[in-house]
């Protein structure tokens, strides 16, 4: 039996104030034409559908239509809500949706639910475990000792009844312990909102949502699929792809991967402001890629963005990497004020915010301002 495990597509997203329901349209309908080559017999979304609990017009009919085209495919999914997710707002006409096949979990309520289907090899239970947090399980179970994300969990999970005998897939929201992160992530400061891994040792794949890099958690089959899109630098150099699950007899999980080509890639431009403009660096590249400039130019460059977006016109961050930049020095009360002239006080100053000394020109444009100012 063929899965296809997608999570956190963050629909309605905006990065660097550039909104990506464009990008997000165009993944979706390339993550649409991999179902239809793979012929799954189910998709999983393990949360955070949209990226805000009221989701924006635009997001809502993105994932409807997504809804609408598997309903048509008649490919069953099964989605949960994420920590951006409302669980309530995600659930709606839950119990309508499900005779098409597609499975919503509602918000949690100390019940799970469980979805069972059949083939060759026996019965397989798909469990939809929404995104929870302790106070959440603790006050449907007031009697455990739940004071962690773990305890949650554990107890949520010990209340499935789950049949080890059975083949079990868990699809699952949370943060497990030893995951790699990026700066788009959500992570609550200290990691108190970590889960063990071993509260999911019931499970024979657990598809798990929340983190943007895909990767595996101890074993191959505790998985995070990872984001369809990159949403922050720190993902520049991440390949995104969906991650297909092939369950065989109890004990048999075959995982691959199809990669996922956006129609605009997220990349970092590093070299001064004239090496980054020469045409013959620049022709024949993406030009339209979302893109971070990094300029290596010891002096800011006068309306740097406005140039650059001539050539890159989704430039989304400016930084500069030189002398100043690179060591902060502490600038403290000047010794000796009166002793000094204007010039040699902002000379200091410059030095200070700079990390060098000014030049020749500098100088002699500082000097000639100095005495316009003190001429008015």
């Amino acid at each position: 039996m063929k899965f296809i495990h997608l999570s956190d597509l963050h629909l309605g997203k905006r990065v660097n104030e550039f909104s990506m329901i464009e990008d997000q349209k165009y993944i979706m309908k390339e993550i649409i034409t991999i179902i239809k080559d793979e012929k799954p017999d189910g998709v999983i979304v393990a949360g955070d559908i949209y990226d805000k609990a009221v989701p924006s017009e635009e997001a809502m009919e993105l994932w409807d239509s997504f809804l609408i085209r598997m309903a048509e495919e008649k490919v069953p999914v099964y989605a949960i809500s994420g920590n951006h997710d409302s669980a309530i707002r995600f659930a709606d006409h839950s119990k309508l949706v499900d005779v098409t096949g597609i499975h919503l979990s509602p918000a949690y309520d100390g019940n799970v639910k469980c979805y069972s289907v059949e083939d060759g090899y026996g019965k397989l239970n798909i469990y939809l475990l929404p995104f929870v947090k302790p106070s959440i399980v603790r006050s449907f179970f007031p009697d455990e000792e739940i004071a962690s994300y773990t305890d949650a969990c554990r107890v949520a999970i010990q209340n499935m009844n789950v049949d080890n005998s059975e083949r079990n897939i868990l699809v699952c929201h949370q943060f497990v312990t030893g995951a790699t992160t990026c700066d788009s992530e959500s992570v609550v400061v200290g990691g108190i909102d970590n889960v063990d891994a071993s509260v999911f040792d019931v499970f024979d794949y657990v598809a798990l949502g929340h983190i943007h890099g895909k990767q595996k958690i101890g074993r191959d089959t505790v998985r995070y699929c990872g984001t369809p899109l990159k949403y922050s630098f720190s993902e520049k150099d991440h390949k995104k792809s969906v991650t297909i699950i092939e369950m065989g007899p109890k004990g048999d999980v075959s995982i691959s991967e199809v990669n996922l080509v956006p129609k605009h890639d997220m990349r970092e431009i590093r070299g001064t402001f004239d090496e980054i403009t020469l045409k013959q660096n620049y022709e024949n590249t993406a030009t339209d890629d979302y893109v971070h400039i990094v300029l290596t130019d010891e002096n800011d460059v006068m309306d740097a963005v406005g140039k650059l977006r001539v050539i890159y016109p989704n430039l989304m961050k400016l930084s500069y990497d030189n002398k100043r930049t690179a060591m902060q020095q502490e600038i403290d009360g000047a010794e000796d004020v009166e002793k000094k002239t204007p010039l040699e006080l902002f000379s200091e100053l410059y030095e200070k915010q700079n990390n060098q000394e000014m030049t020749d020109e500098q100088k002699s444009f500082v000097q000639e301002l100095i005495k316009s100012i003190w001429e008015v």
